[in-house]
């Protein structure tokens, strides 16, 4: 599920985690990973959540 993928799957885990747990916008979560010196654009995030939740059958 993760191959392949720029970043660390605990990275793209906590993100999407975050995203759908909490009411946190995309470009809040970019800062929030900048901060913790990760460097990651909210389409990237973005991106993460659809792909997870479509094969998780979160939709």
């Amino acid at each position: 599920m993760f191959k392949g993928r720029q970043f660390d799957q605990s990275v793209i885990l906590l993100c999407v985690r975050w995203y759908l747990a909490y009411s946190l916008s995309l470009r809040d979560l970019e800062e929030m990973m900048a901060e913790r010196g990760i460097a990651v654009d909210h389409t990237t995030i973005h991106r993460w959540t659809v792909d997870l939740c479509l094969k998780l059958g979160l939709t």
